[in-house]
């Protein structure tokens, strides 16, 4: 059952109402799959085939936490003009979480679409706001699915030790937040002293 979707994971999948979903099927636009209990079931396959542009461009933002929202704003932005300055009919997909996280929301809908050979390119900001670790294994199924990779940054600028110390910083934050809870004060100190570390090997 893990490659069929709920009537409103369809429904957000499509852009749509769950009415709008269950009118289609009514009317025989979809097709649907029913559970020993009854629910409704879909497959990635049959309902990308409903978008109106089957070769979807999309672009992938992300930050880690709400304090980035700004931030998250200003990507979006920046991949909504390129795309639109390219001529491609875009679809932004973005999550607010770690790096480190691979179950948000945006990423496994991203993944999914990949698998279902839909997806003509994937435009990203730069590669860590895709995955902290294990961006290469995305790149590797956008190959396998012909999906083409477009980075708008690619600075080399930061040193290697620069790259590393964001990284560390990346780990013990998600471990202090699970650790004190997101929102304590000791966890945000732990942050905070991280960060000023950082700033120091630039």
């Amino acid at each position: 059952m893990s490659n069929l979707l709920t009537i409103s994971e369809a429904a957000e999948l499509l852009g749509v109402s769950t009415k709008t979903i269950r009118r289609w099927e009514a009317q025989g636009r979809l097709n649907s799959i029913r559970t020993a209990g009854g629910h409704r079931r879909f497959t990635v396959s049959d309902l990308i085939g409903n978008k109106q542009d089957n070769s979807l461009t999309v672009a992938y933002a992300r930050v880690s936490s709400h304090d980035q929202k700004d931030d998250l704003d200003r990507q979006k932005i920046v991949l909504e003009a390129y795309c639109a300055q390219q001529g491609w009919s875009f679809e932004v997909i973005s999550d607010l979480g770690s790096g480190l996280n691979y179950r948000k929301k945006g990423l496994i809908k991203l993944i999914k679409l990949i698998c279902s050979d839909q997806v003509e390119r994937l435009v990203l900001t730069h590669k860590d706001r895709l995955l902290r670790f294990g961006s290469d294994l995305i790149f590797t199924l956008c190959e396998i699915f012909g999906t083409e990779v477009v980075m708008i940054n690619r600075s080399e600028d930061s040193t290697f030790e620069e790259v590393l110390a964001q990284d560390v910083i990346e780990i013990i934050t998600v471990f202090s937040a699970r650790l004190y809870g997101s929102r304590s004060h000791k966890n945000k100190q732990i942050v905070k002293q991280l960060k000023e570390v950082a700033d120091q090997l630039k």
